[in-house]
Order: C-alpha cells, then sequence, then structure tokens
C-alpha cells in the first residue's frame, strides 16, 4: 500500500495512507539515496510502500519496504554530524524562505546559503521578510535593496506581518494546491506567520530570547499539514546555522545561477570567478549586472568551504 511522509521523529515516521488512514511507521532494514551518508534516510513528503504489521493492526502501525522515486529533495549538512547530510523535505513544488531584517538581526549571507540547497533542483524560492510591521526607515531601505538583488535574477520576495495582515493573502494565493517547504532562522516569526495563514493549525510559538537575541526553536520535527484552501507546507525546525563541507566550490559557483548563466564566458572552463583574469562573472559585478552582495557572499561561501575541506583532510596529519 502507498502512502505520504508526513512526519519525521527520527526512528518513527507518520505516514498517511491512500485508505485514509495515519500509520505510524517504522524502517525495514537499511535505506539508502545515491549512496549519502544521511541522519535520516526518509524525507517528509516522500511516496513509501507500507506493509502493515499484523500483531499490530489495530493500533495502526506498519513497516516501510520502499520508497518511490523523488523529482527532488532539499538537504543540509547535519547540525551534529559534520560528515552527514540532512533531509529537510522531498517532492516539494517550491520553498518558502522565511527572514526577518530586525529581532532577530538579518544574517546577510542566509538567504544566499539557503539557496544553495534548492538550486541543484531548480526549485522555485519565494523569500519572505516578515515582522515588517517593526521596519523603521533603514530597515525598509534595505528591504527594497534586497527586494531588487533577488527579483533581478529571478527569486519571488514579498513583505509580510502576522501583526497587521501585510502579504497573508498573497501568501495564501502562493501556496493554493502547491506542496511547498517553509524553512528559516530561528526566531524569524515562522510559526507565528504560518498560523496568520492557516489558522486551524494553531502551531506552537516562542517570543525571540531576550537574553540572547536569537531565535528559540518551536518546531522540533519536520511535519507536513493540509492547507483547507487546497495544498500542503511542511513546517520544518527553525534554523540557526548552515554549513556546507560536503560540497566543493564548483559546487557553489554553479547555484549561483546567474553566475552559472555567464560562466561559459569565462576564458578558463574551470574558472571560480576570484583570481583568474578574463573572469566574466568579476567583470559583470563591476558592470553592476550581478550583485556586490551576492559576490560577496559567494566568495565567503568558498573561503568557507576550501578551509573545511583543508582540516579534513589534515586533520590526521
Amino acid at each position: 500500500m502507498k502512502g505520504i511522509v508526513v512526519k519525521s521523529t527520527g526512528s518513527w515516521y507518520s505516514v498517511n495512507a491512500e485508505n485514509g488512514i495515519n500509520y505510524k511507521c517504522r524502517i525495514a532494514g537499511k535505506i539508502k539515496l545515491d549512496d549519502l551518508k544521511l541522519t535520516n534516510p526518509i524525507a517528509v513528503g516522500d511516496e513509501v510502500t507500507i506493509e502493515l504489521e499484523k500483531e499490530d493492526a489495530d493500533a495502526f502501525r506498519a513497516i516501510i519496504r520502499a520508497i518511490s522515486p523523488r523529482k527532488n529533495y532539499v538537504v543540509r549538512q547535519s547540525p551534529r554530524k559534520k560528515h552527514q547530510l540532512h533531509f529537510l523535505a522531498s517532492n516539494v513544488d517550491q520553498v518558502m524562505i522565511i527572514v526577518t531584517i530586525k529581532e532577530p538581526n538579518l544574517k546577510i549571507g542566509f538567504i544566499d546559503r539557503f539557496l544553495i540547497m534548492t538550486e541543484p533542483y531548480s526549485i522555485p524560492a519565494i523569500i519572505v521578510f516578515n515582522k515588517s510591521d517593526i521596519y523603521d526607515k533603514e530597515d525598509m531601505d534595505m528591504y527594497h535593496h534586497l527586494h531588487e538583488v533577488y527579483t533581478k535574477i529571478g527569486y519571488r520576495v514579498m513583505l509580510t506581518s502576522s501583526v497587521n495582515g501585510t502579504g497573508i493573502d498573497e501568501i495564501r494565493s502562493l501556496l493554493t494546491d502547491k506542496t511547498t517547504l517553509i524553512s528559516g532562522q530561528s526566531g524569524v516569526g515562522k510559526s507565528t506567520l504560518v498560523n496568520a495563514i492557516e489558522p486551524n493549525l494553531n502551531l506552537r510559538t516562542e517570543e525571540v530570547s531576550d537574553f540572547s537575541g536569537k531565535g528559540q526553536h518551536t518546531t522540533t520535527f519536520a511535519e507536513m499539514f493540509q492547507l483547507t484552501f487546497g495544498g500542503a507546507i511542511i513546517d520544518t525546525p527553525g534554523i540557526k546555522t548552515l554549513a556546507f563541507s560536503h560540497l566543493e566550490v564548483k559546487d557553489i559557483s554553479h547555484n549561483f545561477k546567474e553566475f552559472f548563466a555567464l560562466s561559459d564566458q569565462c576564458k578558463f572552463a574551470n574558472c571560480t570567478h576570484r583570481n583568474e583574469p578574463k573572469c566574466a562573472i568579476k567583470n559583470a559585478v563591476v558592470q553592476g549586472y550581478i550583485s556586490e552582495l551576492r559576490y560577496q557572499n559567494y566568495l565567503n561561501l568558498c573561503e568557507e568551504v576550501e578551509d573545511q575541506n583543508y582540516w579534513e583532510r589534515h586533520s590526521d596529519v
């Protein structure tokens, strides 16, 4: 029998089966994905084949026997095991990245770090700047600048507030009849925003810590929720940091899509767009066709990946 994984708690999975029943499932044996080292081999959004456990038929328990081919998936480096990857979701139509300019202050590189995870499958990304009701003029100036940077390269950018309702109807329209991964840094008001979009969910929320100024986790595990107006969202735990020790510099450059579009104009086929002569990307930055902000974030990511890979290679020396 087929079903969709709607919640993952690490060792058990909640599966909505085609017969309309929700089953608590465990994995039969080891399931791997493309030889990747994963902390969670099954993702919320996976279509799976399950087999009912006869001894627990009345308790709605089952065993996951197989995973259907995925159309896409989003993975991140595990925050606890840097040599492994962690599934955020699979089979999504789009991703909604929730950020805020203040409370907590925006980490300017976070958006580009997140997009590195969605670009490999060209998953459409919507960048949502939340808590707009507390933005002052300087904050709004920053929003308008970032709006221009990201819309110019093909991303949808919008402003929202669960307090005064800004953007809520537009988000509902964007979510309708689609499966959307919703993610963002801790404390950006993700759960409050989702509750404003779909009040029936009543997700648990917390305020930003007064002591640290940082967000606190309210979502513990990834979970899929059906929307009353059509479609579904996959809510994920708030992200504090994103690292990419599993990637190489070429992976970073290929997934900055405006860089990749011009890369065939570089003198060298393996150009990293840093120190090489006659680099089309560097020239585009100088000419103003590519954002200096994006380029600086790119350089920071490349340096970080190289440093991590260096220490990986020399850790046993």
